[in-house]
């Protein structure tokens, strides 16, 4: 057979938001709705093999018919926003529309089928147009039988089944009065004969089951429950006994052609901690020449969880079984879930169109598994790398996204697959072209053009992924000069470099299942480098494969303004990241800067009588190879006597700069190199703000306080030696106690610059001339005052 002119090598896609999108067949095959589309998904080949398109509108809804023997299911219901329902069916292996059922007024966001007989379905539809509407599809035409209204409420999700022992079809709403309700097809007409309450906020799902010649009906809702009913047929011959001390269920009882039927709560389900927008019950299998239907039952939530519940086999109580997802990054919850037909893999799709996979390995643990993935807005621009190895893509749902291909282990099968989502915004994105092999410039709806540069974690799993030599793709690049990675600050709206050194190793107290401090739980990068043989999971696409954006000097330049005129004066260049803080001496000669490229500069103002706008000029810095901190500088701050200037680092380490031994003040010494002039004090945690007391102590020494990321603001008195290597210079005052310090980081220290207690009478005082004042501010939204005795230290 020739080979076909075109054929179709790669879909990127995702699922849409709304509920019931997804289905999972008997076939293997899942389902969803992909904007208008209905994507058929093979998660066997991990690939899209058909994409369906009939639909004007965003499709809401997908449901497989399911087939009363487990086969492979022929027919495929969708409803969308163009308030249509269609009915798909398989045709010489091909799905194609057979019927468009027209009649709704609004938005299609529910439907369900059930097979009457070999040829002839009943469909139901649900709609924001506030009916269910009943169809009946037979060779390739579809009519509407009934439309049930509800006023002004709506109704979220519709199952039909058969009542057990006929041929009559039942129908379950859910809807925002927070009942279920029970229709029955009495005389060809469906009639409400059960309204079960419980739920008290919208209920979101409703799913039959048929087990044993009963039909267990679960519903979930935003009150965070799981409800599970059973619905059986009461036979005359049940005496009905008041056995003293058993609590009996209540039943609701009703009457189909003279049989009584009866529906018993048989539990309530509660382990989720927000709305459950999905719930999904195992589906049955053959055994031997009978359909078992087990009783486990799996749901998605809005806390970024899946859980699968079932009856403990000894007591019958319903427990939790199996609990996956907590999804990092930036995401909203699941809106959905589905098991595979037998029952070895779950999937959950989430807020962003995410599908999340997990498979029951042979150590029986649930483990996450490949999927496709695309963007889940328009996508705006695209462009190849040079070598045309990958693509990347960028869209309206202000993501950036790279694909290459993938070729398994034991697998001839090639698939393309999102390897790195490099830039996550704040704006939707619009445009983007590849600078290089590795470099890209994006621009976005905030009129600005941001480069971005590949990390070395990429590079290193782009080569095993494609199978390339990691040798050959750095070619002339030295890999130690690349960042390992990139994060996203809060609220930041473009990513940072992570470098070795940031990377957070584990501390023994972490491995004891103990946090010494907020530093350890909340570290300020998320990103951990991985090791990919084979793509990544959404989770690590949205925290673990961001590129940083490539920094530029001159972003992290010092302007310089004139208070006079508001007119810049200077722009200072020197650091590589951003300035984290800066500082002028207390005589105004000189001005200190901090950076997070972990060094800190130094500039000295020109003569005021020789040059009437005194220019400052680089005076001294340390370089990445002179810099004795390890990470980003946070804090920095003058002696008031001009001899001494000080950093604090998140490397735990503070240090105290000058002109060492000469006792001129920094920037007067004739020659003199700016060096440390203290031993490297490390005060346990990331050191967030520092700063020098104007005042000396009785004993002459200088007095600072250092506060951490923990909250703790420690108080060290230092003196200036000839001799470090005792680490004398340095003497631990005071720390403040639980009650004292705060909760969170400690983001400024500064120092009362005059003696005494503000608002304390007699300033001049010899009592008042003893105290110094310490005023801090955190980020737990505190700012606080502390009285220091000097004389006391």
């Amino acid at each position: 057979m020739a080979a076909p002119v075109m054929d179709t090598c790669h879909v990127s896609c995702c699922a849409n938001r709304a509920p019931n999108v997804v289905s999972w067949g008997r076939g293997g095959l899942i389902a969803f709705g992909t904007c208008n589309s209905v994507a058929i998904y093979n998660p066997e080949e991990i690939r899209v093999v058909d994409l369906l398109n009939k639909h004007t509108g965003r499709v809401n809804a997908v449901q497989w018919v399911h087939e009363p023997d487990c086969s492979p299911e022929n027919q495929l219901i969708s409803g969308g926003s163009d308030n249509n329902v269609i009915v798909w069916e398989k045709l010489d292996g091909k799905f194609r529309a057979c019927a468009v059922c027209s009649g709704h007024s609004g938005p299609v966001c529910a439907v369900d089928a059930v097979s009457l007989s070999s040829s002839h379905l009943l469909v139901a539809s649900a709609s924001s147009d506030s009916t269910v509407k009943l169809w009946t599809y037979s060779s390739d035409a579809a009519e509407c039988l009934q439309t049930v209204a509800f006023g002004s409420g709506f109704m979220m999700d519709v199952s039909l089944a058969l009542l057990p022992g006929s041929r009559v079809p039942v129908l379950a709403c859910g809807g925002d009065d927070s009942r279920v309700h029970l229709y029955v097809q009495l005389s060809g007409q469906f009639q409400r004969v059960l309204t079960l309450t419980g739920h008290e906020d919208w209920v979101r799902g409703v799913e039959w089951a048929n087990k044993d010649g009963e039909l267990w009906l679960a519903s979930c809702s935003q009150d965070c429950l799981i409800r599970v009913w059973r619905l059986f047929a009461k036979t005359a011959a049940e005496p009905d006994l008041q056995t003293d001390g058993i609590i009996k269920m209540k039943e609701n009882i009703f009457q189909v052609s003279g049989e009584e039927f009866a529906v018993t709560l048989e539990t309530v389900l509660a382990g989720h901690e927000n709305w459950v927008y999905g719930i999904h019950w195992q589906p049955p299998s053959v055994k031997g020449d009978s359909v078992e239907q087990s009783l486990k039952l799996l749901s998605a939530s809005m806390d970024k969880t899946m859980i699968l519940w079932g009856p403990e086999e000894d007591s019958g109580m319903w427990v939790e079984m199996v609990r996956v997802g907590e999804v990092g990054g930036n995401t909203l919850g699941f809106y959905g879930c589905q098991m595979s037909p037998d029952g070895s893999m779950i999937l959950a799709h989430a807020f962003h169109g995410a599908l999340h996979l997990w498979h029951h390995d042979s150590n029986q643990e649930w483990r996450p598994s490949v999927v496709i993935s695309g963007h889940f807005n328009a996508v705006q621009d695209m462009s190849w790398d040079p070598e045309g190895e990958f693509i990347i893509t960028v869209g309206s749902d202000q993501t950036t996204r790279l694909f290459t291909p993938w070729t398994r282990k034991g697998s001839s099968q090639i698939t393309w697959h999102e390897i790195s989502r490099p830039q996550i915004h704040g704006y939707d994105m619009q445009c983007l072209t590849m600078v290089g092999r590795f470099q890209f410039v994006s621009g976005a709806d905030e009129k600005v053009l941001r480069v971005f540069k590949a990390p070395r974690n990429f590079v290193e799993n782009f080569a095993h992924i494609s199978g390339t030599s990691l040798e050959k793709l750095l070619g002339c690049n030295d890999i130690a000069d690349l960042p390992e990675g990139a994060s996203t600050p809060a609220l930041g709206l473009s990513n940072k470099a992570v470098f070795q050194g940031d990377l957070a190793s584990p501390s023994p107290q972490q491995d004891g299942g103990d946090f010494n401090s907020l530093s350890d739980q909340y570290k300020e990068s998320y990103f951990q480098p991985l090791k990919l043989a084979e793509p990544p999971t959404e989770d690590d696409l949205l925290q673990n494969t961001l590129w940083p954006e490539a920094s530029k000097a001159e972003h992290a330049s010092i302007l310089l303004w004139s208070t006079a005129s508001w007119k810049q004066l200077q722009s200072l260049s020197c650091h590589s990241l951003t300035i984290t803080q800066m500082a002028f001496s207390p005589n105004g000669q000189l001005l200190l800067a901090v950076s997070r490229d972990r060094t800190w500069s130094l500039w000295r103002r020109g003569n005021p009588d020789l040059d009437t706008e005194a220019m400052f000029s680089l005076y001294a810095n340390t370089s990445k190879d002179t810099s004795v901190h390890t990470r980003i500088i946070w804090s920095c701050d003058w002696s008031a006597d001009n001899k001494y200037f000080v950093t604090s680092s998140r490397d735990k380490k503070v240090i105290i700069w000058g002109h060492a031994g000469s006792g001129v003040a920094v920037g007067e010494g004739e020659d003199a190199r700016v060096t440390s002039c203290s031993s490297v004090l490390d005060v346990g945690d990331s050191a967030t703000a520092v700063s020098i007391c104007p005042f000396l102590c009785s004993d002459h020494s200088y007095l600072l306080a250092v506060g951490l990321e923990n909250g703790q603001i420690l108080l060290y008195k230092w003196k200036p030696l000839e001799d470090l290597s005792s680490e004398s210079d340095w003497s631990r005052c005071k720390d403040t106690d639980a009650c004292q310090g705060h909760t969170m980081v400690v983001k400024r220290l500064r120092w009362r610059p005059r003696l005494g207690r503000g608002g304390h009478g007699g300033q001049d005082s010899k009592e008042e001339q003893a105290w110094v004042q310490l005023a801090s501010a955190g980020a737990d939204h505190v700012v606080k005052i502390f009285d220091i005795n000097l004389s006391a230290l």
